[in-house]
């Protein structure tokens, strides 16, 4: 049994295994390497990998193959109440044609996992204002990380944005309220940053701009722009210098004062980018938790 499909333009430039995701569910990497060698899936009748890149009008042929026997159906796909849907809506700062930008609330993940259930996407994809599209997220920023965030309406937009985000030709300004005096008014940190997958151990290299808006013996008020974007960049290297993020529960210094803050607080404060020879400037208002903390904490910032 042979089934056959044809790429269409918004596919464009797909990964095939990611293609393969998009077009019959959650396959399994594995699945799809082991189906790819035995030649159960090709292009135009040619064996490839994973990783080759579909192209608009590309015929794909799979052979004697039922993925959804092999799709787990355990995972409980979240369903947003009207509710949540028009409160996200809310925070749209902008609605154009190809994306919008909202200020993301602190404790939402923009994608679904293991560990959260409850996400962006999911969100947007039944709201009206992706109606005869779905929303793809472009860039990443934590769950518990608030402000501008952006998702693309089309294929072709998001490829754009993508491009520009690992370019690094979109400049992103984060604020962040941390423990302790920061010593240094301004500066760079260059890191060699850690991280583990699957075991591996693996060193990256990451380089952030930062500037000290206010500070006193107790809090500092920073501002940062980074110019990598390694996983958890921001948080890692406050805490490599001896300031974590009041409300950082996975990096925070043995000074951190524990359950005092339940609210990260690190905001994607500005994002700034040009998309055919226009500028697009965007900023997220702080959330009234990071407000509340900075008075508490007699920490001045003027937008």
């Amino acid at each position: 049994m042979i089934k056959s499909y044809v790429v269409d333009s918004t596919c464009n430039d797909m990964r095939l295994d990611r293609w393969l995701r998009n077009k019959l569910g959650k396959i399994p990497q594995g699945l799809i390497e082991k189906n790819l060698r035995l030649g159960k899936i090709k292009i135009n009748k040619k064996k490839v990998k994973s990783s080759f890149k579909v192209r608009t009008n590309d015929k794909i042929d799979i052979f004697n193959l039922n993925f959804k026997e092999n799709i787990q159906h355990n995972k409980k796909v979240f369903k947003p109440s009207n509710e949540i849907i028009k409160s996200n809506e809310d925070l749209i700062i902008d609605n154009n044609e190809d994306f919008i930008v909202l200020n993301k609330s602190s404790g939402i993940s923009v994608q679904g996992g293991t560990k959260s259930k409850k996400n962006l996407v999911d969100i947007f994809a039944k709201s009206k204002i992706f109606q005869d599209t779905k929303p793809y997220s472009v860039h990443r920023l934590d769950k518990d990380t608030s402000g501008v965030f952006i998702m693309a309406k089309n294929r072709k937009t998001a490829q754009l944005l993508t491009s520009l985000f690992r370019l690094r030709k979109v400049h992103k300004t984060y604020l962040a309220i941390c423990h302790g005096e920061i010593e240094k008014n301004s500066g760079e940190w260059n890191d060699e940053l850690i991280r583990y997958d699957n075991g591996k151990k693996i060193i990256e290299k990451a380089k952030t701009i930062f500037k000290v808006i206010d500070k006193n013996s107790n809090s500092s008020l920073v501002e940062m722009k980074p110019i990598t974007g390694r996983k958890h960049q921001l948080r890692k290297q406050l805490f490599n210098i001896g300031h974590s993020i009041y409300g950082d529960k996975k990096y925070k210094s043995s000074s951190s004062i524990k359950g005092m803050n339940k609210d990260l607080m690190l905001h994607s404060y500005q994002i700034k980018f040009m998309i055919n020879d226009n500028k697009h400037t965007y900023k997220a208002l702080l959330p009234d938790y990071f407000q509340k903390l900075l008075k508490i904490k007699r920490l001045n910032f003027s937008n």
